[in-house]
This record gives structure tokens, sequence and C-alpha cells, in this order.
């Protein structure tokens, strides 16, 4: 039997051409909008042939990993909590400083991410396996709410009774629908964003029923 065959450098390459092609069909749901961004469109953008587009589709895959690159960095069904970045802040001891890194992370993210939300749901309204990969995604999005919720609760902010609600809470506050009314909408600046969200953290017990 033939031994199969794994070159460190081939998987690099993989790997990179990938997130090429998420890039690129990020950047054309966005400004083109996902029903009119076409694989040929995407293979053009990325650089690469048609038929390596579709050995990385199909397209609405390609629309929830462009997502998961701009807000996390990375593709992955994994929770943000098992990602370095959100592990160390959630190990901050102080919680005031840990909320204010949480912030400026939240900040990032959106500003990446928050375009290719707004064209992933225009896309669910007519593509049915856009609609099913964004209910995961909220699915998803909601257990990490709940991880964050936790969180609060062991640093002494709110109630064991008011988990599920902070859950909630969270998911809304932190999204991107406040980052684009507020930044987008009304032009607010970031520092005003940043104030803003900080003290719904920090009073997040105030804002629960």
């Amino acid at each position: 039997m033939p031994r199969s065959y794994h070159s460190p450098q081939r998987q690099a390459d993989a790997a990179a051409t990938r997130a090429n092609i998420v890039d690129a069909a990020g950047r054309l749901f966005v400004t083109d909008g996902y029903v009119a961004t076409s694989i040929k469109a995407i293979a053009a953008e990325a650089g690469v042939s048609i038929p390596t587009v579709h050995l990385n589709g199909p397209k609405h895959a390609l629309l929830i990993a462009a997502f998961e690159r701009s807000f996390a960095g990375d593709e992955g069904r994994h929770s943000l909590a098992e990602r370095p970045e959100l592990r160390a802040i959630m190990g901050e001891p102080d919680t005031d400083t840990a909320i204010a890194r949480y912030v400026d992370f939240l900040i990032e993210a959106n500003q990446r991410s928050a375009a290719i939300v707004r064209a992933m749901l225009a896309a669910a309204d007519s593509d049915p396996e856009v609609r099913v990969a964004y209910l995961d995604l909220e699915m998803r999005r909601h257990r990490d709410m709940t991880i964050a919720a936790g969180w609060f609760l062991q640093r002494e902010r709110i109630r064991v009774d008011q988990v599920a609600i902070a859950a909630d809470v969270l998911g809304l506050v932190t999204g991107p629908d406040p980052w684009t009314h507020f930044t987008v909408a009304r032009g607010w600046d970031v520092d005003a964003y940043r104030s803003w969200l900080t003290a719904q953290l920090v009073h997040l017990s105030d804002n629960l029923a």
C-alpha cells in the first residue's frame, strides 16, 4: 500500500491559498453583494483558477469563513473562549482591566467584520444555505455569550439567576448592530463607542431585568 505523503510546505501553501480566496470572497461580498458575486469573480479577485475556488467552496461556506477570519482571525467552530487572545483577556486578574481589553478586542473585530455581517444578513434572505449557516453561526455566538456571562458571574458582576438574560444582553451590546448604528449611522468616533460599550459591560447587572 502506498504511503500518504504530507508536506508541511504543501500544507502551508494550501492554507495560504485558502486564506487568499476567503479574503477575496469577503471583499467582493461586501462591495458587490453575495448574490452578484460569482465564483469566477472570486477567482479573478484572488488570482487563482475557478477549480481552485470550487475546491475551497461552496460559496455560502466562503461567506461564513470570511466572517470568521474577519472577526476572530481564523476559521473554525471552536469557541472564542478557546482562542489565545480571549483566554488571556479572561485570565486577567483585574476585572475592569479585562473589560477594557475585551472592549478593545470587540472594536477591532467589529471594524473588520460589521460590513460582512450586513452582507451575510442580506444573503440569508434569499439563499437557504446561507440562512442555515447564519443560524448556526448565531447559535455558536450565543454559546460564546453564555460563556462570557459565566465569566461575569465568576467575577461577581452578576447573580446566578441573571446568567441567561446576561448572555442575551451581551449578544446585543457586543455585536455589530450597535457598532454600525453608532459609528456609521450616527457618526460616533471610536472613543465615544468605547465609552458606551465599556459602561454597558462595567454596569452589566444594571441592564438586567
